[in-house]
């Protein structure tokens, strides 16, 4: 056996890769090493850092560099030939042709040991005695091998590799399924949903795909939606053929799907193996049973097609191609002409084929997350965000997809919110920011207020929550921090803490300093009451660039939302223009300046790199030197702006080309 794949929560990846060394022996268990190596954009920015270049000189030179694709990656030599613009950079600036030349000495070279995503080997032996190892260089205590993938598995000392991998969707169901648990008091068991679910198929088949799992993302939700899948054999079907190849046949599998007179096979006998898929071949299983059938493969010979196609070299492909039409003459007796056709028929969807186990697999999970997002909006949201709670773009984006289900939500609250995001609300139809989503704001300090509050309860006012909460690590920072993103709302308005907070330290200090508790009268004095002189209440676009600060996202509203007008108007959103990018396309948009990053070209003139965002998404624009020069003055952050301009696709990165700007 090669290797084996498994996919685990992953949350929970570290407890199988312990169950397995305490099943065969520490000593018998270690996880794959890596060897990172000096790729070409990654050689120009260290050097550009090493040389004492600024940021702005190393990622300006790295991005004229094309990316390249699996199996083939790009190169400095190769970029130079292929991009007029970075040889240009490299003929004019010296700076840059300093960067380029030591960048190509050192490219390719190893430059880190890491730990292999998923990769595990368990020998029969010790493994030292099969493989040379070192401790994890991130100081976990735990081995890694010093041969890479290839070298310590079959093709190399023949170590079985074990690939636990995490899928962070699977932790998503648990949270979701417990969620739902608690607040509505549902087991919802995930592994026996219906499979005929109407809400699911009508969810997909209006393109509400954002957040689950194979199913998101523009293109295939153009598809599903074409489609409109009434089985989980279609959802199966999508998952095999949204790849490279295959993705060829998804327009004749939706046309045969809806119009069943469409089907045809290329041989009577391909029909009890293509009927399911409408005579499409979408799976490897069906690629392999045809090498069996027609051209005659023993199944050891069909096993090493299945080899030869997956590792997509050229020539054993070749070789394959003469054996299958040879043997389609000889085994069948087709003639050879239609042996040839049936081979380029397979020959795109070969070297990319899903197994149907893989597809069905991927396929139920994929249902499980639609099921769960049809069923059960508010939780399954909720345990979304908690799995992406530390990417704030993320974060941003799936608080626009809540909105847009009519799902509330709510900043922090100290009588509301857990330490991660929870359903919260009379009819539990909102979500609550968590207290360990606040930046600045410790985990200790965090944990202090929910234990307190599981003991005695709600916080019934600042002088309570002031008295209970004896943390030493409520200081200055963090009480600012819960006032100002809306966690102590409802102990008192925002403008009042504020203008109080010293008070409410010092009678925090007080009331928490050591003090005789056994005392008799400790017992029966009523605790001390805290007066704060009201003060006026703060703006509202206060609050907003609060809750960007401490947050990373706008909860309130957007400051855009005081141009409506400007919005109706474009009929676009930076979330249209990245789900269908039309490279040169002309845009006018409203737009929130969220980052302004200015550089000297090698003219010595003012140009600068900005990041947009509006209430869907954020992206990358550049103003050059002539917009720069007229605009200058509003270019700065937290601006709202009109900005017309063209999209343009580089390198497979989505920006805008900015021609004119107006503050809005």
């Amino acid at each position: 056996i090669s290797d084996i794949d498994m996919d685990f929560a992953d949350n929970r990846r570290d407890e199988v890769i312990e169950y397995a060394r305490k099943k065969y022996g520490a000593d018998h268990v270690a996880q794959i090493g890596t060897f990172g190596t000096m790729m070409a954009r990654a050689a120009v920015r260290d050097v550009a850092r090493a040389l004492g270049h600024s940021y702005n000189t190393g990622d300006r030179i790295a991005k004229l560099i094309p990316m390249g694709s699996q199996g083939f990656p790009m190169t400095i030599d190769k970029a130079l030939e292929l991009e007029p613009d970075l040889k240009s950079v490299y003929d004019e600036d010296e700076d840059a042709r300093e960067v380029i030349d030591m960048a190509k000495r050192i490219e390719g070279c190893v430059r880190h040991v890491g730990v292999h995503a998923a990769g595990v080997v368990i020998s029969p032996s010790p493994i030292v005695e099969w493989t040379p190892i070192q401790p994890d260089p991130k100081g976990t205590g735990k081995l890694i091998t010093q041969y890479d993938m290839y070298s310590v598995g079959e093709d190399g000392v023949g170590l079985t590799k074990f690939d636990f991998l995490g899928i962070k969707n699977l932790t998503i169901l648990a949270n979701a399924i417990a969620q739902i648990k608690e607040v509505q008091g549902v087991d919802v068991d995930v592994e026996n949903l219906p499979l005929d679910d109407a809400k699911t198929y009508e969810m997909l088949a209006r393109g509400d795909t954002y957040g689950t799992f194979q199913l998101n993302g523009s293109g295939m939700t153009r598809w599903l939606k074409e489609l409109k899948p009434t089985s989980i054999h279609d959802i199966n079907a999508m998952v095999a053929l949204y790849r490279p190849g295959p993705m060829q046949f998804i327009p004749d599998y939706i046309e045969r799907k809806n119009n069943p007179r469409l089907i045809s096979y290329l041989d009577p006998a391909m029909e009890p193996i293509l009927k399911q898929t409408y005579g499409i071949l979408v799976y490897q299983d069906d690629l392999l049973i045809m090498a069996n059938q027609f051209a005659g493969y023993s199944w050891g010979e069909v096993d090493k097609f299945r080899k030869a196609v997956g590792k997509k070299i050229p020539e054993v492909m070749q070789q394959q191609k003469e054996k299958f039409i040879n043997g389609c003459v000889e085994h069948s007796k087709w003639p050879l002409e239609k042996a040839k056709k049936v081979w380029e028929w397979i020959e795109p969807f070969a070297a990319y084929g899903f197994n149907k186990a893989h597809s069905a697999s991927y396929g139920r999970v994929a249902y499980q997350t639609a099921y769960l997002k049809a069923n059960y909006p508010v939780e399954y949201m909720t345990a979304l965000m908690t799995a992406d709670s530390g990417d704030t773009e993320e974060i941003a984006r799936l608080v626009a997809e809540a909105t847009r289900m009519k799902i509330e939500v709510l900043p922090p609250d100290v009588n509301e919110s857990g330490a991660v995001f929870t359903v919260v609300g009379d009819e539990q139809k909102a979500i609550r920011f968590g207290l360990s989503s606040i930046k600045n704001f410790g985990e200790g300090i965090a944990n202090a207020i929910l234990e307190e509050r599981m003991h005695g309860g709600a916080f019934a006012s600042i002088t309570d929550f002031l008295t209970r909460v004896g943390s030493r690590n409520l200081n200055r920072r963090s009480l600012e921090s819960l006032i100002k993103c809306g966690a102590l709302d409802s102990l008192g308005a925002r403008g009042t803490l504020l203008e109080n907070i010293e008070t409410m330290l010092a009678f925090h200090r007080d009331v928490t300093a050591e003090a005789p508790q056994d005392s008799l009268f400790a017992a029966v004095l009523a605790p001390p009451t805290l007066e704060l002189p009201e003060a006026p209440d703060v703006s509202l676009s206060d609050k907003l660039d609060w809750e960007k600060e401490l947050l990373g996202i706008y909860i309130s509203g957007h400051p855009l939302d005081a141009h409506k007008e400007l919005t109706a108007k474009s009929h676009l959103t930076v979330a249209k223009i990245k789900e269908n990018p039309q490279n040169k396309q002309a845009i006018i948009l409203p737009v929130l300046l969220s980052d302004v990053r200015p550089f000297l070209t090698k003219n010595g003139e003012k140009m600068a790199f900005i990041k947009c965002e509006d209430q869907t998404e954020s992206i990358e624009a550049v103003v050059f030197p002539k917009t720069f020069k007229e605009h200058a003055a509003a270019l700065t952050v937290g601006t709202c702006v009109l900005i017309k301009g063209t999209v343009s696709t580089r390198n497979g990165e989505i920006s805008i080309a900015v021609d004119k700007l107006k503050v809005v």
